[in-house]
């Protein structure tokens, strides 16, 4: 079993501050967190890793009797010794009835740092210093594991496709697996792809007990053939009549929701963009929140003219400078 130098792990310096160890734990645990690490063994083990010191570091008395165990530790190594020979019981503390006891980081504290994804067991090197240490006869090899602690589920993801009406107004989906199990969920209105909702105990069962992890829903929001997005605004392009663009007149624009009336000013350009204040999609946050509408026009013109209706475009013609 070899030395753990938790300080390396979340590099710190051995004099740091409660807040810096807070600060460097919670970038590292953020970078390796298995959310962001679908699949990653590697980053899982890491992510165990920097909890487990965080559990050490963050603990003044943990953190003291680590400090003291350290040195110790390097100075019998340097003397030859084996570590199945150390002399651990200095730093184990008693227990009633013999055993040991530990205080855990508990998973209330931990998700409320970053919801999920849970500790998973400590190393042989945290438990022999800090308990589970056992019986023990012969030395470091034979001992007693302590009882399964219960361990929180592990989240999961599923992809949820929706129109941008159900992003508009919010909808309920339904879910069904292939065990038969069905979940409803509602989606909130304003989201939109890549937006994140969260059922709290949805995800896969757990162990020994615990608690069950959390679902995710990833939302896509499928493309619209009128309109196009861009964060809460709406963009659509409105075909508009060559005798309304010149003359000036009115025109129904629709939205997800109503037709609104549009005034056309006189001599109207082809790409004139107009902006109508909170006909956008709803904020997510604040869905009494509105984005913009903003209507691009575009200019239709004639086909097909008739001999009358050339000739009188030929006078128009004729009478422009």
């Amino acid at each position: 079993m070899n030395y753990k130098d938790y300080y390396k792990i979340l590099g710190v310096d051995r004099k740091a501050s409660q807040d810096d160890i807070k600060k460097a734990y919670r970038k590292l645990a953020r970078k390796y967190h298995p959310d962001m690490n679908q699949g990653d063994k590697v980053a899982e083990e890491k992510f165990k890793e920097i909890g487990e010191a965080y559990e050490v570091l963050s603990d003044p008395e943990k953190r003291e009797k680590y400090d003291q165990f350290g040195a110790s530790w390097q100075q019998y190594s340097r003397s030859g010794g084996r570590p199945e020979d150390f002399d651990w019981s200095q730093w184990t503390s008693g227990a009633p009835g013999g055993g040991t006891q530990t205080r855990s980081m508990s998973q209330e504290e931990f998700e409320r740092m970053f919801g999920g994804g849970g500790l998973g067991d400590f190393s042989d090197f945290f438990e022999m210093l800090f308990g589970g240490l056992g019986q023990r006869s012969g030395g470091f090899g034979t001992r007693e594991r302590p009882a399964g602690r219960p361990v929180r589920g592990r989240d999961s993801q599923q992809t949820v496709r929706i129109t941008l009406e159900d992003a508009f107004r919010g909808s309920n989906v339904s879910l069904q697996w292939e065990d038969g199990r069905r979940i409803a969920a509602k989606i909130p209105p304003g989201v939109k792809t890549g937006s994140r909702v969260r059922l709290s105990g949805q995800g896969e069962g757990a162990a020994s007990g615990g608690q069950a992890g959390d679902l995710y829903l990833n939302i896509e929001v499928a493309p619209h053939a009128v309109y196009s997005r861009d964060g809460d605004d709406l963009k659509i392009n409105l075909p508009v009549d060559l005798y309304t663009a010149v003359l000036g007149g009115s025109v129904n624009v629709p939205t997800l929701e109503r037709s609104v009336e549009l005034t056309i000013p006189p001599g109207t350009q082809n790409g004139k963009v107009f902006r109508l204040r909170g006909l956008g999609m709803p904020q997510l946050r604040k869905p009494e929140e509105r984005g913009n509408l903003f209507v691009t026009v575009q200019v239709q013109l004639p086909s097909d003219l008739t001999p009358q209706e050339r000739e009188l475009f030929e006078k128009l013609r004729q009478l422009r400078p």
